[in-house]
């Protein structure tokens, strides 16, 4: 039995189904102490730069779990803004792509990144998210 559970993750998502899922197997498994999520990445871009603006590094996730096609601002939009500011939070946060997309151009580009450390595809696996939170703890 693993002792240490992640403090904080974050879901970046618009799918309500899928967020409430990922919310039941995380509180199911215990697999993390807190759970943050948002709509878009707009609104999870505006939550980190308020954490530096504030200094707030408390409530910074360990794990980020973004899709790619939200409406306002994508994923890719997303990612490629929160890599500019990432290093600023002297954390290792550890985001991962979940999609349903197929596309190999989709999981080629997620896996070139340095800043994400895997693509899954919905719907995602129990043994998964367990394996994820399991590596942050």
């Amino acid at each position: 039995m693993k002792n240490k559970l992640v403090e904080l993750a974050c879901i970046i998502d618009d799918d309500d189904i899928y967020i409430n899922l990922i919310k039941r197997i995380i509180e199911t498994k215990k697999l993390c102490e807190n759970l943050i999520v948002f709509k878009n990445g707009k609104q999870s871009l505006d939550y980190f730069e308020a954490l530096l603006q504030n200094l707030d590094y408390d409530k910074i996730p360990d794990i980020i779990l973004i899709d790619l096609n939200m409406p306002i601002m994508d994923g890719w939009e997303f990612i490629e803004q929160f890599t500019k500011i990432k290093n600023r939070f002297n954390k290792a946060i550890t985001l991962y792509v979940v999609s349903s997309s197929i596309n190999p151009v989709d999981i080629d580009r997620a896996k070139s990144l340095n800043s994400i450390k895997d693509y899954l595809v919905k719907p995602v696996k129990i043994d998964q998210l367990e394996t994820i939170f399991n590596a942050s703890a």
